[in-house]
């Protein structure tokens, strides 16, 4: 362990060092406590990874001004022989928001739920590159590959025809569509609840550019484990005035997302499948094979 940390910063001073084997990155994460009790969170990706996580670690310093509970960036550099790249964080300490969640009244659900929309929509100021192509050429193409490999694959899931539907006579809602920074993964097994009850955020490795409501395609993963908190993550984004448009659009997002997840879980193996046909006939069910665009486990509020 030596060997790969020494050219760090400040490794003179790490006490403790712990793998992190949570989550689905393809980083390496470490747990690190100095000889003073500072706590730090170890990020190590391969050196073809460079310029990835170096804007990663530029927009986490853009986040710092935010108000968001998060890892905030403190050094980022090359280590291991210039075979590797790391970036150095503060550590959030708390448990996994979806272990948390379940354990609380629907009220704190859903209050932690609007805390997790203020903290996107906070995200979300964070502008995109002005060169991007435009988000309805992006994201269609992003549609037809991901309707060729589902239609392609050896599973398919009851519904599959009616999201197909709805996606083909949403398309137009794109135009004209406007694009930020995206944490791109945001969703509950992302997130932490501290000793003091509060809200953090983890996992920027899938940082990315695009409309800011797609980020609401994997609102899937928190209905699962809370719908208060999910309804309350919408009406916190949009401070209780939520435009009927997005509800369009979600479903839009949240469709398209389902059908690349059959043959995006086929290597995990038949229980991430399983998962995902699960998911599929949920959906199906919130809304109503796709004849209403408004979820049925959305309630105005849980207060």
């Amino acid at each position: 362990m030596t060997e790969s940390f020494n050219e760090i910063s400040g490794f003179d001073s790490w006490d403790i060092i712990r793998p992190v084997d949570k989550g689905w990155s393809n980083d390496k994460k470490y747990y690190i406590k100095t000889v003073d009790g500072k706590e730090l969170l170890l990020r190590i990706s391969d050196i073809a990874q460079y310029e990835n996580k170096k804007k990663e670690f530029e927009i986490l310093k853009l986040l710092i001004s935010r108000n968001i509970l998060m890892s905030h960036p403190i050094d980022f550099g090359v280590c291991n022989g210039s075979k590797s790249v790391y970036s150095l964080l503060t550590w959030i300490n708390g448990e996994d928001a979806e272990i948390m969640l379940p354990q609380l009244d629907d009220k704190e659900q859903y209050y932690l739920g609007i805390k997790a929309g203020m903290f996107l929509k906070q995200i979300h100021t964070i502008l995109a590159p002005e060169k991007l192509p435009s988000w309805a050429e992006r994201f269609n193409r992003k549609i037809d590959i991901k309707i060729s490999n589902y239609k392609a694959c050896d599973i398919q899931f009851y519904g599959a025809e009616e999201m197909i539907e709805y996606i083909e006579q949403n398309r137009f809602l794109l135009v004209n569509r406007p694009q930020s920074f995206q944490h791109g993964d945001y969703h509950v097994g992302n997130m932490i609840i501290t000793p003091k009850g509060e809200l953090g955020i983890i996992d920027f490795n899938r940082m990315d550019y695009g409309d800011p409501w797609e980020e609401f395609n994997r609102i899937t993963f928190s209905v699962s484990i809370s719908p208060a908190f999910a309804t309350g993550y919408i009406n916190g984004y949009f401070d209780n005035n939520v435009p009927d448009l997005f509800f369009k659009l979600m479903a839009l997002y949240i469709a398209t997302n389902q059908l690349s997840s059959i043959p995006w879980a086929i290597p995990f193996g038949e229980e991430e499948v399983n998962t995902m046909l699960k998911q599929a006939e949920n959906i199906m069910k919130w809304y109503d094979g796709f004849k209403t665009y408004i979820p049925n486990w959305y309630i105005l509020s849980y207060v």
